[in-house]
Formats: structure tokens, sequence, C-alpha cells
């Protein structure tokens, strides 16, 4: 039975998998980058391709999928995010995150808010919005005669992939375990440098702290293979990228505090606290705490935390960190300086001059703080410009 029925099961697996990533490439490329951020512009054909595969093998409806990203993002850790395993519980997001999605896209005031500037052509509205479910039915009666009944097994592989790697995996462990390249202010985390298995979606960290970005990947070791697929896109005249994440520079012989340096800090507050957080946080909470080798990494580990974490910690996390800014005044005056850097984006300076004046007396008061890491990175930051 089906057209191809002497295939060994490792063609099959082979052939799924194909299947499967095409599915991760579409959701990557078209829904997140394309639709939800505007970050890329696809080309007629493959937008539409990306658009009808979804509707083979997922039934997500473009608007709908948007919406609810875009809601994500504007409520992400709070009781109205959609999908928050920090208030929804890991397990609930990881192995149900599907319900959530379905539960979400029937609340008609997100997707009047989120779901704006999506395809709303005669397909869209007779076909793909109209009957969703029809294509996965009609990608089972292709799996069927092409492949006989091993068509269904791929098919219902087909159908869980996105579910659990997207809507649980992405959805619940990238808010919950990884490593964090950049001090955004949600729990995002990049589960792996290599973004292959989800399309780039692994390097889920980067993608919070510049959302607009194209490309998720922002250090040496990293690889983005969505951005890959936009790449070879983009040299077949099928895609423009339109956003990517601004690129910090050191000049470290600038020595005056310009206008540019403080369009730079004002302008890039997720990378100048991330470096923050490397260059001075994590080195002197080091050197500070780390006296012996049992408690030094337990106790050096927690007070990166709350340190870098300082803007969104409750009540119990806020206690933990007095506690430790009480038993060490260097760690306080990091502290300090921390502080003081959120003040600068905070503050309602009206005039560039205004901001010019608050961003070099942080530079000076910190270069005579005594304290080195502190005063290297204000060091570093008289000469930040855009590369």
């Amino acid at each position: 039975m089906g057209i191809f029925p002497d295939l060994a099961v490792w063609q099959l697996i082979i052939i799924t998998l194909v299947l499967t990533h095409i599915t991760i490439v579409a959701v990557t490329v078209f829904l997140h980058r394309a639709q939800a951020h505007r970050a890329v512009q696809l080309a007629p054909a493959p937008a539409h391709f990306f658009r009808f595969w979804l509707w083979l093998t997922t039934g997500m409806v473009t608007r709908e999928w948007v919406a609810i990203h875009r809601k994500h993002h504007a409520k992400c850790e709070t009781a109205e995010d959609p999908h928050s395993p920090q208030f929804k519980g890991i397990h609930t997001v990881l192995w149900k995150g599907a319900l959530l999605y379905r539960r979400e896209a029937l609340n008609a005031e997100t997707l009047a808010r989120f779901g704006k500037n999506t395809p709303d052509d005669w397909m869209e509205r007779t076909l793909y919005s109209k009957y969703p479910s029809y294509g996965v039915l009609l990608m089972l009666a292709l799996n069927l005669v092409l492949f006989g009944w091993a068509g269904v097994c791929m098919w219902l592989v087909q159908m869980v992939w996105i579910p659990f790697w997207a809507a649980g995996v992405i959805n619940g462990l990238a808010h919950f375990w990884g490593y964090r390249n950049w001090s955004t202010p949600d729990a995002s985390t990049n589960i792996s440098p290599l973004g292959i298995l989800i399309g780039g979606e692994e390097l889920h960290n980067n993608h919070h702290a510049f959302a607009i970005s194209a490309r998720f990947s922002n250090q040496w070791y990293e690889f983005d293979i969505g951005w890959m697929y936009i790449r070879l896109l983009e040299r077949l005249g099928q895609a423009r990228v339109l956003q990517l994440a601004p690129r910090i520079k050191v000049n470290k012989a600038k020595r005056v505090v310009d206008l540019e340096t403080m369009r730079t800090v004002f302008g890039n507050r997720i990378q100048v606290l991330s470096n923050f957080a490397h260059q001075v946080t994590t080195p002197v909470v080091k050197a500070e705490l780390c006296h012996s080798a049992n408690p030094c990494r337990k106790t050096s580990r927690l007070a990166q935390r709350l340190l870098n974490s300082s803007q969104v910690l409750d009540t119990a996390g806020r206690a933990n960190l007095q506690q430790i800014l009480q038993e060490n005044q260097v760690l306080e005056t990091v502290y300090q300086y921390q502080q003081r850097l959120h003040a600068l984006w905070e503050s309602r300076a009206a005039t560039q001059e205004a901001k010019l004046v608050a961003v070099q007396e942080w530079i000076s008061n910190a270069e005579q703080t005594g304290i080195a890491a502190l005063e290297q990175f204000a060091g570093r930051l008289r000469g930040y410009s855009l590369a």
C-alpha cells in the first residue's frame, strides 16, 4: 500500500525528520521573525509556501499564533502571560503547552489587540483561517497515499512535533533552565548554543534581549540555523532583513564622554546591564565571597542571581539580597552603582545635554570607587559606540 511501499525504516525516519524540520523553519522564519516581530520581510513565494505548509502540518492560524506570541512578550512572566512556567508551572507548560495555546486563541481581546497586520487575503479568509483542520487531514491523506500505513505514524509525529518542541520546550524550558547572555527582566534562557533542532529558537534569551532582531545568535560559539535560512533566502532575492541586534564597540583610547557615548548607553540598556553583570558583578562576587572552596560556588551563584535580578525580586529575594549587602561593603557599592544605572534610564531628563551630564557623572564617580572591576567597566563605558 502506498506509492513508496518498500522504503526501509531508516528512510522513513529521515523523511519524517526532513518534513518536521521544514515545519520548524516555517515557524521560526515565517511566524516568528517575519510575522510576529517584523524582523525580516519575505517575498510572496516563500511567505505563502510557509503559510500553506503550516496549514498542512499544524493547522495553526497565523493571526492566532502571532497574537499569542506578541502578548507573551508584552506580558512576560506575569499572570497575563499565556504560557509562563513561572506562573503556570514548568510541567503544565512543557506537557500541556498546546492546550494553553488553544485556550488563549479563543480570547477575542488577545486577537484584536495583538493580532494586527497579519495575512488577510482570500486564501486566509476562505481556507486557512476558516478550515484549519482541513490541512492536517489532507496531510494525513497524502501520507497514506505516499507511504501507506507507515505514513500514519509519520503523520502522528508531525502532529506532535510543534506542540511539544515549540509550545512545550521553548515556552517552558526556555523560561526555566539554561544559560543567559543577557540580563533581561524576564526568566528567558538559552537552552543550547546550537540552534539546530528547533530552528534557532533554542537561543531564547538572546531573542528576548533583542526581540526585533532577525538573528538569534549573539556569541561566536552560537549557531542559529534559522538565520542561515534567512541569509540563503536573501541571497536568492526572496527575503530582506529589516532589523538586527545592535552591536556595541569600545574605543579604549577615547577619554571624552560625548553624545555618542550617551546615545549608546541610553539606547542599549540590555547590553549595558549584561556587560555590567559579566564584567563587574561576577568577578567582584567571586573575589569577595569565594574565600573557601566548598561554599564558594553556591554562595557566589546566589549573590550573582540576586544582584542581576534585583529589579524583579520577590519579598524573600529582596530580604536575602539585603542580608548579603549588609555583610559586604564592596558588594553594597556595586549594587548602588547598578541601581544608579537603572536610574539613568528611568530619569525623565528633558534634554540630551542633561542625559550626557548624568552619564558623565556616573562614569566619573565609578572610576573613583577603588573597586578595580567597576573602574575598568567605567573606563570601557567611556569608549562605547555602536558598531
